[in-house]
């Protein structure tokens, strides 16, 4: 026997049109070099009913396919709901990448119309002469500063805007049509595409900003750091008109005192980012004695925040860190540390130093080598696993990867821990656990604990070669004051096994870091082969 509800599909644009009703005032603003633009979630539906009608005029629909190459800003945000309403899919090209790994994920994607804003217009120029399918370039730029290009058949955005009718009205889709495409960073081999449905991202974004997520509503005001070519920007172009918050848009520009102006004057609430946006803006606020105005949560992804920069945000100024784990095989979090107001701050801290429980919608086992199931003991490693609404089945266009177990569940990469109560722990990730003596390492809590010595800044950890243990740990270190390496080493004795002190410590001006934040281990690797850095 079937029940009888209506049947009514989970899509993205019922997520916009769905705020645009509600919440039709509320303010989204976006800044960039150019502009500064202030409308609302009602404007902002209409425009992206704009842009769908002269879409669909131009030929778009079901089973075709657009490209942008953006930053985070308004019409950005439209292309979100604007493309996907029709049924096309979105591939947000990330142009943080390196220039050979952009081509490869639009040659590859092979999508002739690509959405260029003007901080990536160089970029797209130099790209141009080699990209084998784009044939149209769209400038989301205001008209009256078109800027001259060598792009070939390049038009105004605004003109697909002023063409557009506002009443346009929405196909009903499948909700299980795809949407949107986001490629991994490609640190190990080729990048991989991610092809999502509007059913788990609405079921994502909806799991996600819930009360045990990012914990949104109304009243908060989201300061959108991540770059919307990121796992969707770990949803916040759905978390706006989904739960009525107010979006705050900033363009390419992320440096810290212009962030800290936003985060004040646009009243935010909530700020998303990597742990190296969220220590540098403690400093900020330590060093000029300047509060974060009304933010009162971070979200921190990407990688593993530093235990000392949680305590530091917690102790000074009453932010709490919202720590999560995901992927972009996992739309955006599959699940996160949320640590209830009337936690005592000790354990509300202990519950913030992990990466929490799977989010309903997602679920997490870890299995050894050979696939068995592992025990929830929180003290057993094993290989990190994932299934749900918004996980991946597939690679798209890759059938020679096996991206699941034949019972359905994700392999990601990670080494880490269950407790009984479900929480996780990432252990590290697969390819940089350090194997020494038959024993594993965790260069994650490794450079943990090195953070939260006071003048270690940041930190990375990668195994050197051992003619006895097989690995064993090389540490390196930004100092933002004056430390030795046996000061260093004294620190580490008292947080980590004696045997985990690294055999070779050594200080560096800078880390390098990924297109997505998280440290570059692979070039660190690469320098140390090369002879550039030695032990």
């Amino acid at each position: 026997m079937l029940g009888l509800n209506q049947d009514y599909p989970l899509l993205l644009s019922s997520v916009l049109e769905h705020g645009a009703a509600g919440f039709g005032d509320v303010a989204v603003v976006s800044v960039n070099r150019e502009e500064h633009v202030r409308l609302d979630y009602a404007t902002l539906a209409a425009r992206a009913r704009r842009l769908a009608s002269s879409l669909r005029r131009l030929g778009f629909g079901p089973d075709t396919m657009v490209g942008s190459l953006a930053w985070n800003t308004h019409r950005h945000l439209e292309l979100f709901y604007g493309v996907t309403g029709l049924g096309a899919v979105l591939h947000t090209a990330n142009p943080r990448l390196p220039p050979a790994q952009i081509l490869y994920t639009i040659d590859f994607s092979g999508y002739r119309t690509l959405f260029i804003d003007t901080d990536t217009i160089e970029l797209a120029e130099s790209l141009a002469p080699r990209l084998r399918t784009v044939e149209q370039y769209i400038v989301m730029a205001p008209r009256d500063a078109m800027p001259a290009t060598s792009l070939p058949n390049a038009v105004s955005y605004e003109d697909l805007i002023d063409m557009g009718d506002p009443a346009f009205s929405w196909p009903v889709l499948d909700e299980r049509t795809a949407c949107l495409l986001c490629f991994t960073s490609g640190t190990t081999g080729a990048p991989k595409g991610a092809l999502y449905n509007h059913r788990g991202t609405v079921l994502n974004a909806m799991s996600t900003g819930a009360g045990n997520g990012w914990g949104l509503s109304a009243d908060d005001a989201i300061l959108a750091i991540p770059g919307f070519f990121h796992c969707n920007g770990w949803a916040i172009p759905f978390f706006g008109p989904m739960y009525g918050a107010k979006l705050v848009l900033p363009g390419r520009r992320a440096d810290t005192e212009w962030l800290h102006r936003l985060i004040v004057e646009g009243g935010i609430t909530v700020g998303p980012g990597v742990p190296t946006i969220w220590l540098s803006m403690l400093e900020y606020c330590q060093e000029n004695r300047l509060p974060p105005g009304r933010m009162n949560r971070i979200f921190s992804g990407g990688t593993a925040p530093p235990m000392a920069m949680i305590e530091a945000w917690l102790r000074d100024f009453g932010v709490r860190t919202i720590h999560g784990w995901g992927m972009t095989e996992t739309t955006s979090g599959a699940t996160m540390s949320f640590a209830p107001r009337a936690l005592p701050e000790q354990a509300a801290l202990t519950v913030m130093r992990s990466p929490g429980k799977p989010l309903f919608g997602a679920e997490i086992r870890i299995a050894d080598d050979n696939g068995a199931v592992l025990p929830r003991d929180g003290t057993t490693p094993g290989n990190l696993q994932v299934r749900g609404a918004w996980s991946a089945a597939s690679y798209f266009r890759r059938p020679e990867i096996q991206a699941t177990t034949e019972d359905g569940w994700m392999h990601t990469g990670d080494v880490a821990t269950i407790d009984p109560g479900n929480t996780l722990r990432i252990v590290d990730r697969a390819k940089d656990v350090i194997k020494s003596g038959g024993e594993w390492i965790s260069s994650q809590a490794l450079e943990d604990a090195a953070c939260r010595h006071p003048a270690i800044a940041e930190a990375a950890v990668v195994a050197i070669p051992h003619p006895k243990w097989q690995e064993r740990p090389f540490l390196f270190a930004v100092a933002r004051a004056a430390i030795t390496e046996a000061e260093l080493q004294a620190h580490l004795a008292d947080l980590v096994p004696k045997w985990w002190l690294p055999d070779a410590i050594r200080f560096v001006d800078s880390l390098p870091h990924g297109p997505t934040g998280k440290l570059a281990k692979n070039t660190i690797r690469e320098w140390i082969d090369q002879g550039k850095l030695t032990p």
